[in-house]
């Protein structure tokens, strides 16, 4: 069995410092459906009162959590989380009735022990599609994971939610509102089948804010589509893809908000930012066989959107991203990716650089491009690329990595 184990060379030296936050506690147990000797159930225990708002992919075959979270915050205006689970090595994805029967007993087992209502029960599951989830690989657990509650257990709960990812990613900052502080910390998975339509494999923020879910759902849209919805390792959006965003409203000091566009806000939306690009970041530092973490600007486009789907078409090109791991300075791919996408470009106008250095002019490549040095830059880890294709204004940055023979290899062997 061929599948890839070893560290992404990419991988941060360590798991971040990471902030309680009040009113959040985690516990992880190994439930031995899948890995062995690893944890890979996570219970999440918010605070009364903690409102939620969440993001989920647009593939038309969503999984059963998906559509229990989606059902659960358009019940009401003002959906409350008590509880969030979220399980590792199942998507329970493709399940029939058989998966909305498993996240309707384990939103009723989790609701009975916490005291609360099955729609304030979140879930998110993650793993192989088409596998039945007996509710048992949760339930039998709750009791066990009630008992190990604890607030300072970000690492362990960011490694419970791993499938192939290399390492576990969290991120963490504070954010002032009307001068006092607040926690924004978070937690992602995601290595393979990222193209994320809204969101990510799976993302959970958390916030001691007070915020009403309305202002928490325009701040978490705004930055998905700034940071999740900008990254790309193998141009396949999951079945599973979600973010939530909690507040719970514990020891926030701060006065009233009614409007994410609140200039009290602008730092708390800042950082939120900060934090969500922080993780979608590390996906891709994280993209199965990825030895390199590329930055892709587009400048010139006709609008944003059209210049984010331009890089886009580059990130996703197998063409494009196999250069970058052979370090073949091969700059007619991105040309060819630019032709491809749709949009409107300038073919005469089009502007290429590699690593800061202009390769394209008036149509042709520069006399004085050097190609030796665009491929010393190939050599490093990051990699950036900037494109103007002469016709607006738009612009967008998009970040992907490279495509390996090991993407190929745990692919190959993901259900073996």
């Amino acid at each position: 069995m061929a599948v890839i184990t070893k560290k992404s060379p990419l991988a941060p030296a360590r798991f971040p410092n990471m902030l309680p936050v009040a009113g959040v506690e985690f516990a992880t147990v190994a439930t031995n459906s899948r890995y062995k000797e690893r944890d890979d159930l996570l219970l999440v225990k918010l605070a009364e009162g903690t409102r939620v708002a969440g993001v989920f992919t647009r593939s038309r075959t969503p999984s059963a959590p998906v559509d229990w979270c989606r059902d659960q915050l358009s019940r009401t205006e003002d959906p409350r989380a008590r509880a969030l689970v979220i399980n590792a090595g199942n998507a329970n994805a493709f399940t029939g009735r058989a998966g909305r029967e498993t996240t309707q007993a384990v939103a009723r087992a989790v609701a009975k022990a916490f005291d609360c209502e099955p729609g304030e029960v979140f879930q998110a599951s993650t793993g192989v599609i088409g596998v039945p989830l007996p509710a048992t690989v949760i339930t039998d657990h709750l009791e066990a994971l009630a008992a190990n509650l604890n607030p300072k257990a970000w690492d362990r709960a960011a490694e419970a939610i791993r499938t192939t990812d290399t390492f576990a990613k969290g991120a963490c900052e504070i954010a002032r509102i009307d001068g006092h502080p607040v926690v924004i910390g978070g937690i992602a998975k995601g290595s393979g089948m990222i193209a994320p339509d809204m969101a990510t494999m799976l993302a959970f923020l958390f916030t001691n804010a007070a915020l009403p879910p309305g202002v928490l759902h325009d701040i978490l849209v705004d930055a998905t589509d700034r940071s999740f919805n900008c990254i790309t390792v193998d141009s396949d959006t999951s079945t599973s893809d979600t973010v939530l965003a909690f507040a719970t409203g514990q020891n926030a000091k701060h006065d009233a908000v009614t409007s994410a566009d609140d200039g009290r806000l602008a730092e708390f939306r800042d950082k939120f930012l900060k934090v969500m690009q922080d993780l979608a970041h590390q996906v891709v530092k994280d993209g199965e066989g990825a030895t390199k973490f590329v930055t892709i600007r587009v400048t010139g486009a006709e609008d944003d959107r059209a210049a984010r789907r331009i890089g886009l078409s580059i990130a996703n090109s197998p063409l494009v991203k196999t250069a970058i791991a052979g370090e073949d300075a091969n700059w007619g791919r991105i040309v060819m990716a630019v032709g491809k996408s749709g949009e409107a470009a300038d073919r005469d106008k089009l502007v290429i650089s590699i690593g800061g250095q202009p390769v394209t002019r008036d149509g042709m490549v520069r006399p004085d491009y050097d190609e030796a040095e665009a491929t010393e830059h190939l050599k490093g880890q990051d990699i950036h690329i900037t494109v103007d294709v002469g016709v607006g204004s738009g612009s967008a940055t998009v970040w992907t990595c490279d495509l390996t023979h090991d993407y190929i290899a745990i692919n190959a062997d993901y259900r073996s």
